[in-house]
């Protein structure tokens, strides 16, 4: 449904278009003719997955341009691309050590993403200030920074494979905690924090106007041991299926009506500017590729009432209290909530 990651600046036109590169503060001529061949026959190769062919180019090119900081922040992306941290934070520092300008580039935000994996927060902290962001505590502090306060997003888990576009919460500028809880064909959990790459692929807009990025994830940075549930609820209103979201959430856990939040997207639709809360009741989503009527992941569409009593509804919980919810929620109006087939589905 969705595509790859946008690449984080192709660094191989960077200094092309200036002409000179500045080093030690002498000027020199740009890059040779052998380097520009074999860099752009490697993010070729990228392209392609063919990454240990693209490895031995770029390494190369750093042979042929060891003064260009470019020739490392290649280097760097590449070992981004394979999830070979120690490399790419390696390499990111040899680029980071030749650039001309102080904040802003982004080698200083692929150093961090590298620093942030590894979790060696001295770098992390160190490469956020140096792109230009401010971090909570002081300049000293070697812990994990906390309280940057960067707000809501959403995420596009597995982009290589079954995309899925979740929201989340951003704990820092290179990972997200999942709030939403994500379908079993992720593989992802509720609750679990992804590392995801640096520039956003899409847009969601909401109907109060506000806009959010979708960024893609990278790996996944620290497991959840919350399990996910399938059910089926006989819910006769939408207040009835909103009792079981806030009883889930009071229990510090979460419940989602995959019925009405989840739409598929062809990959274009996804990776553009979408609204995320179109599609409900009559309103029929141009954007949404899936079926009327049919309630969960095949889509969110109704074939023209306002509500359908059934529901596919996705619990994050542990086992010991899932169905306790579930009790819980239908006794407290049994004339109009009931649920069955209750499943363990990642």
């Amino acid at each position: 449904m969705a595509g790859g990651a946008d690449r984080c600046g192709r660094p191989t036109e960077r200094n092309w278009q200036a002409g000179i590169v500045r080093i030690f503060g002498k000027g020199r001529h740009r890059p040779s003719a052998s380097w520009r061949q074999a860099t752009d026959r490697a993010f070729t190769l990228i392209g392609d997955g063919r990454y240990e062919d693209a490895g031995a180019l770029l390494t190369r090119a750093a042979d042929l341009e060891p003064w260009l900081s470019e020739s490392w922040f290649n280097l760097a992306l590449l070992h981004k691309f394979r999830h070979d941290w120690e490399q790419a934070r390696a390499a990111g520092l040899r680029a980071v050590a030749l650039l001309d300008r102080d904040t802003g580039a982004p080698d200083w935000w692929n150093v961090g993403i590298a620093a942030t994996a590894l979790q060696d927060w001295p770098l992390a902290r160190r490469a956020w200030q140096a792109y230009g962001l401010k971090v909570p505590g002081p300049a000293t502090d070697s812990g994990e920074p906390l309280g940057m306060d960067l707000g809501s997003a959403a995420v596009r888990l597995s982009p290589e494979g079954e995309a899925e576009v979740v929201w989340g919460r951003r704990l820092d500028p290179a990972r997200i905690e999942v709030l939403s809880i994500p379908l079993p064909s992720s593989g992802r959990r509720w609750g679990e924090v992804v590392l995801h790459d640096g520039v956003p692929h899409g847009e969601r807009s909401t109907a109060a106007g506000h806009t959010y990025p979708v960024f893609d994830e990278i790996e996944l940075w620290a497991p959840s041991p919350v399990p996910t549930w399938v059910v089926l609820l006989e819910a006769a209103s939408e207040a009835d299926r909103d009792a079981l979201e806030q009883l889930a959430s009071d229990a510090g856990f979460a419940a989602e009506d995959w019925s009405s939040s989840v739409r598929l997207l062809c990959r274009m639709c996804s990776e553009s500017r979408m609204p995320s809360d179109e599609g409900d009741g009559e309103h029929l989503d141009p954007h949404d590729h899936s079926e009327p009527g049919h309630p969960g992941p095949l889509g969110h569409r109704t074939d023209g009432q306002l509500w359908v009593p059934e529901r596919e509804c996705g619990i994050a919980a542990p086992a010991a209290l899932v169905r306790g919810l579930l009790d819980g929620w239908v006794a407290d109006s049994p004339d109009s909530r009931d649920w069955r087939d209750l499943e363990e589905v990642c």
